[in-house]
């Protein structure tokens, strides 16, 4: 998948990660990604529609979901 997931941080950088390194963010719709709020103080991104939880610290390091194979394929069966 080509689509990127791309933050804007106060202090003027954008940071980009390609959306498959995020599964659920990969399965979800257009709709459901748009669906975000900042949380942890503005030190996180909460996508309720996807149950899905991504730091920023995470985004800076280059960290991939760290979600197992097992809890993911639990959550897309869920979704059928």
């Amino acid at each position: 998948m080509n689509d990127m997931l791309s933050v804007d941080l106060e202090d003027g950088r954008t940071i980009s990660a390609p959306i498959g390194w995020y599964p659920r963010l990969a399965y979800g719709t257009p709709t459901e990604r748009a669906n975000f709020q900042i949380s942890g103080a503005g030190h996180g991104i909460h996508w309720p529609d996807l149950d899905e939880d991504i730091g920023v610290e995470g985004l800076l390091l280059g960290k991939k979901s760290m979600e197992s194979r097992t809890s993911f394929e639990k959550w897309l069966k869920q979704r059928s």
